[in-house]
């Protein structure tokens, strides 16, 4: 029940794994889970392999992919607005609110997964070095985000020189919706960049490692997450070969 006293049946359609039943690679999907975890509400989870996507759920939602959301039995299928929908009916007093305090926080990173994508699927290798540049510009200014003092974290009165953010997330030491959104697809770009280019995140930006090691911590991450041999195994196919 809502804070109104409404029943909620919540029935969630998520991306599986190779095996058919595990969690599968999908950002989109382990967005709405960790969004469901955080609201601390009770629902039911259907892995959906795509390769053999059973015929009921053709006639639920046709001509769709996973993640999906069936609400009292009405199917929502827009990851934007069933994230907009669970904040505005699974509201408080009983569930807390995720949305970011700081319209900053949520687009912090937003070009990060665009940068790694171009880098990940190109096969030219003079185009190489920039696109891995390019990914790395990104990441540093996500970077320069998490080390920068929000307005709540400065001492106006201070006479002291204003000290470098240590908050565990984008917008505070709380997760957040903007975290939901960005968190399954760095994780993503440290895997695969890995896996596929030998590229790592740099040691020196160190907002973002504090960031991604502050999120292994947190249970509403970890839980959600594909192992790291799906993430893999989902790009095998993408990550392209750099052929002259």
């Amino acid at each position: 029940y809502n804070s109104n006293g409404i029943l909620i049946l919540l029935e969630n359609f998520f991306v599986a794994g190779c095996d058919g039943e595990s969690i599968g690679n999908c950002p989109f999907s382990q967005r709405l889970f960790m969004i469901l975890w955080l609201k601390g509400v009770v629902f039911n989870v259907t892995t959906v392999d795509l390769k053999r996507k059973p015929a009921d759920l053709h006639n639920l939602a046709p001509g769709t992919h996973p993640p999906f959301l069936t609400f009292n039995g009405e199917v929502k299928t827009d990851i934007n607005k069933i994230e907009e929908f669970l904040e505005e009916v699974l509201a408080p007093p009983k569930y807390p609110k995720l949305a970011a305090r700081h319209r900053e926080s949520n687009t912090a990173g937003n070009d990060i997964f665009a940068k790694f994508s171009a880098f990940i699927k190109n096969t030219k290798p003079d185009a190489n070095e920039g696109m891995h540049k390019g990914l790395t510009k990104a990441l540093k200014k996500l970077d320069d985000y998490l080390n920068s003092p929000l307005p709540d974290e400065v001492d106006a009165d201070s006479m002291e020189e204003e000290r470098a953010s240590s908050r565990k997330f984008l917008d505070g030491n709380e997760l957040t919706l903007a975290d939901c959104n960005l968190l399954p697809k760095l994780h993503i770009v440290k895997v695969v960049g890995k896996k596929y280019r030998n590229y790592d995140i740099p040691n020196d930006l160190t907002g973002v490692w504090r960031y991604l090691n502050n999120a292994n911590e947190q249970e509403e991450f970890t839980n959600t997450c594909a192992a790291d041999n799906e993430i893999e195994l989902a790009y095998k196919d993408v990550a392209k070969k750099l052929t002259k």
